[in-house]
C-alpha cells in the first residue's frame, strides 16, 4: 500500500509515519509533504497513491484548498487538533477523522475502515472507490451569505458573487452588480465552504466565481491573465504552478 502523509509538524509526520510502518510493514510512504503548495505540486505531477493521511491546518492554509486546485481520487484519513472541520472532509474523501493527538488504536481503526472499503467494492485499486465518490457528485458548496451593512443583516445568495478578496486582511463579497460586503469569516473558511466546481481560489487574496470568468490571456513567465465580467481591486495572475490546474478547473465542468 502506497502511503502519502501530509503535515506540517515535522516531528508529528515522523510519529505518524512510524505508527503507520508498525501496523503495516508492507506500507511503503511514498512522501511526507508539509504544506498545500508542495502537496498541489506533488499531485500533479505524481500517480495517486493508495491512501493519504492528511493534517487540516497546515503552514499555509487549510487543506481543503488542495483538493480544489488538484483532483484527489483516494481515500483521505484526516489527522487534526480541531473537530469543526468534519463534515467538510468527509465531502472531500474522508474515510476517517482522527483527532490529535493520534494513538495507535486510532491508526489502526482507520486501516480497519480503508480494508472494509475494499472489500466491500471487491477492488484492489483503492483509487476506484473515489472514483465512484466523484461519479456521485460534487459538494454544493454553501448556498448564501449572511452579512451586516449599515446595521442590517443582507442575506447574499451565492450565485450572486462573483468574487471574494482580501481587503485591509479583511474578507470582502463583491456581486456581480458591484456590491460589496465584508465577512468575519477568513478566507480560508470561506473557501471550504464553496463548490470546487463553482469557485476557484487563484492566489491567497482572490477567489473567482467561473460565471464571473470573461477571458483568459497568456501572460509573461508563463502566467495567464485572468479578467473577470466586472473590474478586479488588482490585476488577477494565476502563476505557472497553477496554471494547468486552472485551466482544468475551467475545462471539466
Amino acid at each position: 500500500m502506497n502511503i502519502i502523509i501530509i503535515e506540517d509538524e515535522i516531528k508529528a509526520a515522523k510519529s505518524l509515519a512510524g505508527m503507520i510502518t508498525e501496523i503495516r510493514p508492507d506500507a511503503k510512504i511514498l512522501a511526507q509533504l508539509q504544506s498545500i503548495e508542495r502537496a498541489v505540486t506533488y499531485f500533479a505531477e505524481n500517480d495517486q497513491p493508495d491512501l493519504i493521511f492528511m493534517d487540516v491546518q497546515l503552514a499555509d492554509g487549510i487543506c481543503f484548498d488542495i483538493f480544489k486546485a488538484v483532483k484527489i481520487t483516494c481515500p483521505v484519513v484526516f489527522c487534526t487538533a480541531f473537530d469543526e472541520y468534519s463534515l467538510e472532509a468527509f465531502k472531500a474523501n474522508g474515510i476517517d477523522y482522527v483527532v490529535k493527538p493520534i494513538s495507535k488504536e486510532n491508526i489502526v481503526g482507520a486501516f480497519k475502515k480503508v480494508d472494509e472499503l475494499k472489500n466491500f467494492f471487491q477492488q484492489s485499486l483503492i483509487p476506484n472507490i473515489g472514483d465512484l465518490l466523484t461519479r456521485m457528485g460534487s459538494p454544493e458548496g454553501k448556498k448564501s451569505f449572511l452579512v451586516n451593512k449599515l446595521n442590517k443583516y443582507l442575506t447574499i445568495a451565492t450565485d450572486t458573487i462573483a468574487f471574494f478578496y482580501i481587503r485591509n486582511e479583511t474578507t470582502t463579497i463583491v456581486c456581480f452588480d458591484q456590491q460589496e460586503y465584508s465577512l468575519t469569516q477568513s478566507m480560508d473558511h470561506v473557501h471550504s465552504l464553496l463548490s470546487p466546481t463553482q469557485f476557484f481560489r487563484l492566489n491567497r487574496q482572490y477567489l473567482i466565481n467561473f460565471a464571473a470568468v470573461k477571458e483568459i490571456e497568456r501572460y509573461f513567465a508563463r502566467k495567464l491573465f485572468v479578467k473577470l465580467t466586472i473590474p478586479t481591486p488588482d490585476k488577477l495572475l494565476v502563476n505557472k504552478e497553477k496554471t494547468q490546474t486552472f485551466l482544468s478547473w475551467l475545462e471539466n465542468r
